[in-house]
């Protein structure tokens, strides 16, 4: 039995054992910590992570085709093979999990903003993505890939970018590069406001990103009634602003926001 590769899945197995085992030796979870597999495909790492976590592990595949693949591929573990999708998934059966994949080009972003939203559950991942798509997660402020999913993950997450990817080494190739990075929570991240509030102010700041803060949060925040240490942001752009400015005027606006709220 072969598994075709699905262009609507965004499918591209990988072949080459070189990366394969530097992928596996830059997965190192903690002792407590559940390990997922995200789209296994063919099962490219799955020997090397049975091999290593031979309990407390789950491959994810929406594939059917590829989930009954694998089950026959590692009969003794086919209860370990879980035909469902990764995005839809309620993780909140777990308490600690690290997360591994060759992550589908088309829904890398997705899969990142659900870990972001379950933060508090995952704690650690090892993931390919397109090279530019990485480019993004790590970017630094002042750099043209700097943006709203730099801002968010940098500031929940230590982020890597452990290596780049040549497209030869895929089944079948895809048309860019790859890259491989890392992601270990931050522990000690307690933001004085809601999450869910924090992402609208990034996502709202970002989606004008060439005009000033002042006129692409208009609307959502007013800048000339905010503390004079805020005000100073007002005529920056989102890409000049580190994690640490966002989280200070998001902060400065969330305590208006409760002022107003007692008033009323």
């Amino acid at each position: 039995m072969t598994v075709q590769p699905k262009k609507s899945l965004g499918q591209h197995f990988l072949k080459d054992q070189n990366i394969i085992r530097k992928i596996i030796t830059a997965f190192q979870p903690g002792e407590a910590s559940f390990c997922m597999e995200i789209g296994p495909g063919t099962g490219a790492l799955t020997t090397y992570l049975l091999e290593n976590f031979p309990k407390n592990i789950s491959f994810i595949e929406i594939d059917q085709e590829a989930y009954h693949y694998l089950c026959k591929k590692f009969p003794q573990r086919s209860d370990a093979f879980i035909n469902a999708n990764f995005l839809k998934m309620d993780l909140s059966a777990y308490t600690s999990l690290s997360l591994i994949g060759n992550l589908p080009y088309n829904i890398s972003s997705q899969i990142i903003f659900k870990i972001l939203k379950n933060r508090h559950i995952v704690d650690y991942g090892v993931f390919m993505v397109q090279k530019e798509v990485a480019a993004r997660y790590t970017a630094s402020p002042n750099t043209k890939d700097y943006g709203i999913l730099s801002v968010l993950l940098q500031t929940f997450y230590q982020v890597e970018l452990l290596f780049t990817v040549s497209k030869n080494v895929f089944v079948p190739p895809p048309k860019v590069e790859s890259a491989v990075f890392r992601i270990v929570r931050k522990n000690d991240v307690n933001l004085p406001f809601p999450d869910t509030y924090f992402f609208s102010f990034v996502k709202m700041a970002f989606n004008q990103r060439r005009k000033m803060l002042r006129k692409s949060l208009q609307g959502f925040v007013n800048f000339n009634t905010a503390p004079e240490a805020i005000r100073f942001f007002a005529d920056k752009r989102p890409e000049q602003l580190t994690k640490e400015d966002f989280i200070k005027i998001v902060g400065a606006f969330y305590q208006q926001e409760k002022k107003k709220l007692k008033k009323h």
